[in-house]
C-alpha cells in the first residue's frame, strides 16, 4: 500500500506530467476539427446537418457522460479509467482519421468524446491525490489548469502544418503516438485510487445527467447558430433544464448518488465552480472572435493564428505555477478576484484593438487575460477538490468539467449571438452587390471574405472594409458585455470564496468518510 505521502518527487510529477499531456490532447482535439472543416466538406461534401454533428457529436457526448464517468472512475479506479479511456481515444481517433463517409465521421467523434469524458475527470483526481502537501497541490493545480488552456490555442499551431502537408485525417492520427505515450508511462508510473466504499451505482440517475446537460447544451449550441426563435431552442433546453432539476431531486433522495449535492453548499467548492463557470462564459466567445480577427480581417493563416493565439496560454502558464504564492500572501477569494479583474481588464482593453490594429495591442491584452486565467483556473479547481473528500474526487472532478461545457455553450450562445446581430446591424452592404453574395456576406465577416475573389473592381474591397469594420463593433460589443459579467461574478465569488482558508488540509475534508485505497504499482520508473 502507498499513500500519497510517501510518493517519490519523480512519481508525484511524474503523474501531474502525464495527467497534463493528456489534458492537452483532449484540448488540441477539441479545436483542431474546426480547422479540418473545410477540407471534410470538400472530400465527403457532407450535408449541412451532417456538418453540424460532426462538429457537435464529440462535445455532447462528453458533455453528457463526464459525471457518470467520474463516478465510475471513483468506484472502479482512476488509473484503470483514464488508462482505458486513452486506449479508446486512440482508437476512436483512428476511426475519424479513416472515416469512409459522414455518418461514419460523427460515430466516430461521438465515441472520441466519450473516451475524453473518462479521461477528464481521472486526470484532475488522480493529480489530486498524488498530492498531500497543500502548497505542491495547489502548485499541480495551477500547472494543469495552465496547460489545459493552452490546448485550445495549439489546435491551430499543431493542425495547421499538417494539413499543408497531409489529408485532414492526419490531425487525428497525431493522437495515437501521444496516447501511446500516456497509456505507457501512465502504466507505470500512475498510482490506483479508488473510493473504499462506493455504494451501488443509481441507474436512474444516469440518463437524467446525460440527457439533461446534453439538451442545455444542445439548446444553446442551436440558439448560436440559428437564433433564439427556433423552436428546437426551446424544446431542447426546456427538455433539458427539467431533466436536470428531475436529477438534482433524485440526488437529494438516493442513498447513493452521482453528485452529492450537499458539497454545493459548501462556500470553497460553489464558489470554486462559480470562478470556473464564469470565466470560461467569457472566454469561449472571445477566444472564438480573436480567432476570427486573425483570420479574416487581419488575413492570417490556420498556423499563423495559432502562434498569434499562444500569448493568451503562455500568460496562464506563468501564473498556474504562482498559485501557491498568491494564496498564501492573498488568500483564495483576493487570489481568485483578481483573476477576475485582469479577465475583465483584458475584455475592456479589447476595446483599443481596430482593423489596423498592430499586433502587439492584441498579443498585450491576450496575455493579461491568460495571467488571470492561471489565476482562476489554478486557484478553483485546487479548492474544491481539496474542499472534497478523496473517495468523491473523480465525481467532484465531473461536476468541474461539466460546468465548464455548460459555461462555454451558454458563451457562445449569448455573447456569439450578441456579437452575430451587432455585425448584421452594422454591415453596410454596397450598391451593385449581387444577391447571392449579399446574402453570404450578411451571415458572418468569413462568408463577406469569401465572395470577394468574384467581385468586380472596387466593390470587393469597400465590401471587405465594411464588413471587417462591422465584425470589429461587434467584438467590441461582446467583450464589453464580458468584461462588465465578470467584474460583476468577481464581487459575488469573492464573498463566497471568504473565509476558505488558504491551506485546506486534506484530514479535514475527509472527515469520517475514510481513507482512499491507494495501490502502487510495482517497479516505478523514474523520470530522467
Amino acid at each position: 500500500m502507498t499513500s500519497a505521502e510517501h510518493l517519490s518527487a519523480a512519481r508525484k510529477w511524474g503523474t501531474l506530467a502525464i495527467c497534463c499531456v493528456a489534458s492537452l490532447v483532449l484540448g488540441i482535439d477539441n479545436t483542431v476539427v474546426n480547422l479540418a472543416f473545410p477540407h471534410l466538406v470538400h472530400d465527403m461534401h457532407p450535408s449541412a446537418t451532417q456538418l453540424l454533428w460532426i462538429a457537435d457529436a464529440y462535445g455532447f457526448a462528453l458533455g453528457g457522460l463526464v459525471i457518470v464517468m467520474g463516478n465510475l472512475g471513483d468506484r472502479f479506479g482512476r488509473k484503470r479509467l483514464l488508462l482505458l479511456g486513452g486506449v479508446a481515444f486512440a482508437v476512436a481517433s483512428a476511426l475519424t482519421a479513416e472515416a469512409p463517409s459522414a455518418g461514419t465521421l460523427i460515430a466516430a467523434r461521438a465515441l472520441q468524446g466519450i473516451a475524453a469524458a473518462t479521461i477528464m475527470p481521472s486526470t484532475l483526481s488522480l493529480v489530486r491525490n498524488a498530492f498531500s502537501d497543500p502548497k505542491e497541490r495547489t502548485m499541480a493545480m495551477g500547472i494543469s489548469g495552465g496547460v489545459a488552456a493552452g490546448g485550445f490555442a495549439l489546435g491551430p499551431v499543431v493542425g495547421g502544418p499538417l494539413l499543408d502537408h497531409f489529408w485532414w485525417g492526419s490531425v487525428f492520427l497525431i493522437n495515437i503516438p501521444v496516447m501511446a505515450l500516456v497509456i505507457g508511462f501512465g502504466s507505470a508510473l500512475l498510482v490506483e485510487s479508488r473510493n473504499p466504499h462506493p455504494g451501488r451505482i443509481d441507474w436512474l440517475s444516469v440518463p437524467l445527467s446525460a440527457l439533461g446537460v446534453v439538451g442545455v447544451i444542445y439548446g444553446l449550441k442551436t440558439a448560436a447558430r440559428d437564433g433564439l426563435g427556433q423552436p428546437a431552442v426551446w424544446i431542447a433546453a426546456g427538455l433539458g433544464a427539467a431533466l436536470l432539476a428531475a436529477f438534482v431531486v433524485r440526488q437529494r433522495r438516493t442513498a447513493n448518488p452521482l453528485v452529492d449535492i450537499a458539497l454545493l453548499r459548501d462556500r470553497g467548492f460553489s464558489g470554486a465552480i462559480s470562478a470556473n463557470t464564469l470565466s470560461i462564459f467569457a472566454l469561449a466567445a472571445q477566444s472564438l472572435a480573436a480567432s476570427l480577427y486573425f483570420q479574416d480581417v487581419r488575413g492570417y493563416s490556420p498556423m499563423g493564428t495559432g502562434f498569434a493565439l499562444l500569448l493568451g496560454p503562455l500568460g496562464a502558464m506563468v501564473t498556474g505555477p504562482l498559485c501557491p504564492v498568491a494564496v498564501k500572501g492573498l488568500g483564495r477569494a483576493k487570489a481568485v478576484g483578481i483573476g477576475l479583474v485582469l479577465m475583465a481588464a483584458s475584455c475592456f482593453g479589447y476595446l483599443l484593438v481596430g482593423v489596423d490594429s498592430d499586433y502587439w495591442v492584441m498579443g498585450g491584452v491576450m496575455f493579461i487575460s491568460g495571467l488571470g486565467i492561471g489565476l482562476v483556473f489554478g486557484i478553483s479547481s485546487d479548492t474544491m477538490l481539496a474542499s472534497t473528500p478523496k473517495e468523491r474526487a473523480g465525481a467532484a472532478s465531473a461536476v468541474e468539467s461539466t460546468g465548464t461545457e455548460l459555461g462555454g455553450a451558454l458563451g457562445i450562445a449569448v455573447l456569439g449571438s450578441l456579437l452575430t446581430a451587432v455585425y448584421r446591424h452594422r454591415l453596410q452592404l454596397p450598391a451593385g452587390l449581387p444577391a447571392q453574395a449579399a446574402a453570404t456576406a450578411h451571415e458572418s465577416v468569413g462568408g463577406a471574405v469569401s465572395v470577394v475573389p468574384g467581385l468586380p473592381g472596387q466593390l470587393g474591397h469597400v465590401l471587405t472594409v465594411g464588413a471587417q469594420q462591422a465584425f470589429v463593433d461587434g467584438f467590441h460589443a461582446i467583450v464589453l458585455a464580458g468584461g462588465t459579467v465578470l467584474l460583476l461574478g468577481a464581487g459575488l465569488v469573492v464573498r463566497r470564496l471568504r473565509g476558505v482558508p488558504a491551506v485546506i488540509e486534506d484530514a479535514a475534508a475527509i472527515g469520517d468518510a475514510g481513507e482512499v485505497e491507494q495501490r502502487a504499482t510495482p517497479a516505478p520508473v523514474p523520470l530522467g
